[in-house]
């Protein structure tokens, strides 16, 4: 083993947890809020439009969540192995799966720009783009938005595979670099294409295809650092084997943005069919604002989440279970206090908030209800969220992938659309679908948590007695 690669390692696995958890987090709490500023900045930018602009825009936020998807699949999926190998000293599987992990995710980037191209009215249709269902002006925006940011649809995906790698190898720092240059570029970029060359939501997909290039040819660059693991196209080997460790660790991020697709679509249909006609946009625009503020504050705890990560797979495979289970717990307690104060701050700010992105009277009164119900239970979500890293990171798919549906699938998607009916004013079940959800995930998370808790334990108990 190289040099470099050694001294990572033992980083790595005898470097107390809570200093290197948090060394780690500031990189990837960056990346992640990062990433959540590339929909923000379109969101600010496209907000000074109109409020039809914004509900096209959030129409075709499934479309962004499936590529995510793709890309996040193949990222956690080849970048949890990556991390166990590197734990286990072998250097040769690591980068076997590097290459592989990231030419997998162009070439489905690839399939979902033909795919979306060609059946682009079907698609328009089916997420609510639709004449009678919004206004005309909202289903313009919404096709030129969403045929623009198709064609960046392979740089995302292996933006997505690039970022991961390096994060779960331990240089979270350059996986930041390259995705907050992306981002600065993305809000230059944003109101030059939008209001100096007057090209409106086609603009701001434009100035985001762009960003996402450059930001993938900067992670790219990251790989060829003396302790990252190169791509190399000899190394690419889509067989059986590495084709099932993906799957085993990305499949709870595909389900998981999956169904946040699944789930953006039933919320923007919910909101939509929950009040008048004339109001429908208005809706549409203030349950999209919020889903953006509330995503802001969520890839925080992501970020400090994969911090985490690479920390679990390096000592996982090294069988050094105490230091997983240490980790694990502080990224709990840590995690909890960070969105709780989170949630008091956008309870009180709700109004002030939401008129940022766009200062519509109907689209504050919306927005500011929708984001005060959300608030009541998002601290909730750090024992969710970690506990699903934990089972993810050490391939526990099952489980992992249970957890990584629960709030936006399996609990929110049937709220959002039986809580409206309950209600005389079915707007009230889509404002309440979200705490239900998380509600619902949390209580599912805790026996989940805690049976892990006992296995660590005793496998540290086992080691410790070997």
């Amino acid at each position: 083993m190289q040099d470099g690669k050694q001294a990572k390692y033992e980083r790595m696995t005898t470097e107390p947890v809570e200093r290197l958890v948090c060394r780690l987090a500031v990189p990837t709490i960056i990346s992640m809020l990062v990433t959540a500023l590339y929909n923000i900045a379109d969101t600010f930018f496209v907000g000074k439009i109109g409020t039809a602009a914004t509900a096209g825009v959030g129409l075709i936020l499934p479309i962004m969540a499936i590529i995510q998807a793709f890309g996040f699949f193949f990222g956690q999926g080849s970048g949890n192995f990556i991390s166990r190998a590197l734990g286990a000293q072998d250097d040769g599987e690591a980068e076997t799966m590097a290459a592989t992990g990231n030419l997998c995710a162009l070439f489905f980037g690839f399939l979902i720009l033909a795919a979306g191209l060609l059946f682009h009215e079907d698609v328009l249709h089916l997420l609510g783009a639709a004449p009678g269902r919004v206004s005309d002006d909202t289903i313009r925006y919404a096709r030129d938005y969403m045929c623009v940011i198709l064609i960046g649809a392979p740089f995302m995906c292996m933006s997505c595979v690039l970022n991961n790698q390096l994060r779960f190898q331990g240089n979270a720092f350059f996986s930041m670099i390259g995705l907050v240059a992306g981002a600065a570029l993305n809000c230059v970029l944003d109101p030059l294409f939008i209001f100096v060359f007057n090209m409106e939501v086609t603009g701001a997909a434009l100035a985001t295809i762009i960003s996402q290039f450059i930001s993938c040819a900067l992670l790219y660059i990251g790989t060829l650092r003396s302790d990252s693991l190169k791509i190399k196209l000899r190394n690419f080997k889509p067989n059986l084997y590495y084709l099932k460790n993906i799957a085993i660790g990305g499949a709870p991020s595909l389900f998981r943005q999956g169904l946040a697709s699944v789930a953006t679509l039933c919320l923007n249909t919910a909101a939509g069919g929950a009040v008048a006609a004339e109001m429908a946009d208005a809706a549409i625009a203030a349950f999209s604002i919020v889903g953006k503020i509330m995503m802001f504050g969520f890839s925080a705890l992501l970020g400090f989440g994969q911090g985490f990560q690479p920390i679990c797979g390096f000592n996982y495979g090294a069988k050094k279970y105490g230091r997983v289970l240490k980790a694990y717990t502080f990224c709990l307690k840590v995690g909890f206090a960070f969105l709780l104060a989170a949630s008091c701050a956008g309870f009180a700010l709700a109004d002030q908030l939401v008129a940022l992105f766009r200062n519509d009277p109907d689209v504050i009164a919306f927005g500011r209800l929708a984001m005060r119900c959300q608030c009541c239970t998002f601290s909730l979500m750090a024992v969710v969220t970690c506990t699903n890293m934990l089972y993810q990171n050490i391939g526990r798919v099952v489980g992992a992938t249970l957890l990584a549906v629960a709030r936006q699938g399996l609990m929110f998607i049937p709220t959002v659309l039986l809580l409206p009916h309950l209600f005389s004013e079915p707007i009230w079940g889509v404002y309440l679908a979200q705490p239900a959800a998380d509600l619902f995930a949390f209580l599912l998370a805790v026996p989940l948590a805690v049976r892990m808790y006992r296995e660590l334990k005793r496998k540290e108990a086992d080691v410790t007695s070997a």
